[in-house]
């Protein structure tokens, strides 16, 4: 059974799970869906065509789901998905989808958004992310599982940002950032690896080893980047985090590829 403030707004057409909790002053439109044990603490404005998974806790004052801020919106039904278990801290902005961009902004499972983040238009956000407070994602930017971004981060439109990567706090990223890589600064270099965060999740000394071996591979200063990465993927092509790394640069994307201060632009 819900639990519903009286001071609460639930507009007709919402759909309401099982064990809900929806605090004071909050405002849920009619095409919400508020999956089973949702918790809405308070001052929380949901609205769209938004779903929140089961578990999804959000804190006073977030909005979530209101229409994008795209000056070529026309109020089209585009959605937004959060996956079970997010959390989402105060003051965090959440936009839906744009034709632009396939109409949906999507969140995985088990992330955490910490307060006065805010996440564009279009973005598609993996499992297990945190975004740390007023860490921003322009729009039609896509993050991979695990990945950190950084206090006060700022990230460029459209960049992809790969699994287990890690951005610094006050950075601005306008290039793609690697899986597995760390990037720092006003306009975001790659660093190196996260070996922190490799070493957290459990990942074999000896696949660390090999994909630090690779890393100095793809970023040395001989030949092109196209000759590197064939290099890499015949040398380690038995590596799976490795590969991992290789298909990303392979496939490519619309911004450039963020690269060691002495690297190669690409």
């Amino acid at each position: 059974m819900a639990r519903i403030h009286p001071t609460s707004v639930v507009e007709d057409g919402a759909q309401i799970g099982a064990d809900v909790t929806i605090g004071p002053f909050c405002s849920i439109g009619q095409d919400v869906v508020l999956g089973d044990g949702v918790e809405l603490k308070s001052h929380v404005a949901v609205a769209g065509h938004t779903t929140l998974g089961n578990e999804v806790v959000v804190f006073p004052f977030a909005s979530v789901g209101h229409r994008p801020q795209d000056l070529k919106y026309r109020g089209e039904p585009s959605r937004l998905t959060i996956g079970a278990r997010t959390v989402i801290r105060e003051q965090t902005t959440l936009n839906p989808g744009t034709t632009g961009g396939g109409m949906l902004t999507s969140i995985g499972t088990d992330c955490l958004i910490m307060a006065c983040a805010h996440i564009g238009h279009d973005c598609k956000v993996g499992n297990h992310v945190i975004l740390v407070n007023n860490a921003t994602l322009g729009g039609h930017v896509s993050v991979g599982d695990h990945a950190i971004l950084g206090g006060v981060s700022a990230v460029h439109q459209w960049v992809r940002i790969g699994p287990h990567a890690m951005l610094g706090g006050l950075s601005g990223l306008e290039n793609d950032l690697i899986p597995y890589g760390s990037a720092l600064g006003d306009r975001a270099r790659l660093g190196g690896l996260n070996l922190v965060g490799l070493k957290r999740r459990g990942f074999e000394r000896e696949a660390i080893h090999r994909l630090r071996a690779a890393y100095r591979m793809l970023f040395s200063s001989e030949g092109t980047l196209k000759e590197r990465v064939e290099d890499v993927a015949q040398m380690f092509a038995d590596e799976p985090i490795v590969m991992e790394v290789v298909d990303f640069i392979r496939i490519g994307g619309d911004r450039a590829l963020c690269v060691p201060r002495d690297g190669n632009e690409v």
